[in-house]
């Protein structure tokens, strides 16, 4: 027999009064177990990536020079920590991904609420904000480094320039998902714009700016490293360059290992605070 929508109800009482099972306990242990497989494939597919890079040092593919083991990697790593040289480094990285993805995050929401709310100012801009965000950010960066010098200002800067433009699509795109049909009732039944703003348009793009930033916070990451590379007094993609021009390749393989769990722990780090935030979306939507 169909479902239809009058039988729906009676079909969840019926299933709520199972014996010993709480209203949709089956839901929360589907999840559970779906959340148990999917953590053993990803380490299990973490160890095969790492036994494979095992396998192509002890085969000293694809060049002697390159083949580095992980635990001789992992060797590096441990005796930087203990130096001092790694945590120092990464601080110096760290500290100036975070200001730069709060200060350029902040921005972009702004600047992205504003043109959402204002049409026409953002059909005149549109060509213009096209244009710098087509632009190779990282072709900018000795600019800025001669501008700003090779201390923290400068790798603020160039991640900035990342993080900027994709906050500032994600709320723009966030503001243009408002239903035209909720805005015309709304103004119907007397809501004035700043209740407009703040109990229809902001929380529709709120989902969009938490993915903006989620986002951003990887590509600050991506541009700090990327100035280090260049030219910078430390941080982590400083490490790299300076192991890369003395062929110290378990120091680069170490450090890139590290630049990988960063990222991920930040992932997961925006992704629960979205999550905690975000409570009134419906579950599947988060």
């Amino acid at each position: 027999m169909p479902i239809t929508e009058d039988s729906r109800p009676s079909l969840l009482a019926d299933a709520d009064q199972v014996p010993g099972r709480s209203p949709g306990s089956r839901s929360r242990v589907g999840l559970t177990r779906e959340t148990l497989v999917v953590r053993v494939l990803q380490v299990s597919l973490g160890l095969a990536l790492v036994g494979l890079w095992q396998l192509a040092a002890d085969l000293k593919w694809p060049d002697p020079v390159l083949a580095k083991s992980p635990v001789q990697s992992w060797d590096y790593l441990v005796g930087a920590a203990r130096s001092g040289e790694l945590l120092s480094n990464t601080w110096a990285t760290m500290s100036a991904v975070l200001i730069a993805w709060v200060l350029a995050g902040l921005a972009g929401v702004v600047a992205g609420l504003a043109l959402g709310l204002m049409p026409r100012t953002e059909r005149v801009l549109n060509p213009y904000l096209d244009a710098a965000n087509a632009m190779p950010r990282i072709a900018l960066a000795p600019l800025l480094i001669v501008a700003l010098g090779i201390g923290q200002s400068a790798k603020v800067a160039v991640a900035s320039t990342l993080v900027f433009f994709i906050v500032l699509s994600g709320a723009r795109a966030g503001v243009r998902s408002a239903d035209a049909e909720w805005l015309r009732l709304s103004a119907v039944l007397g809501a004035r714009k700043r209740q407009l703003f703040f109990k229809v348009l902001l929380p529709v793009a709120t989902p969009a700016i938490f993915a903006a930033l989620r986002l951003g916070i990887i590509y600050s990451l991506l541009g700090v490293v990327g100035s280090e590379l260049i030219s910078a007094r430390d941080g982590l993609g400083q490490l790299i360059a300076y192991d890369s021009s003395v062929f110290q390749m378990d120091g680069v393989y170490g450090i890139l290992v590290l630049l990988a769990v960063i990222a991920v722990i930040l992932n997961q780090l925006m992704s629960l605070l979205e999550r905690r935030l975000l409570l009134w979306q419906p579950p599947a939507d988060r």
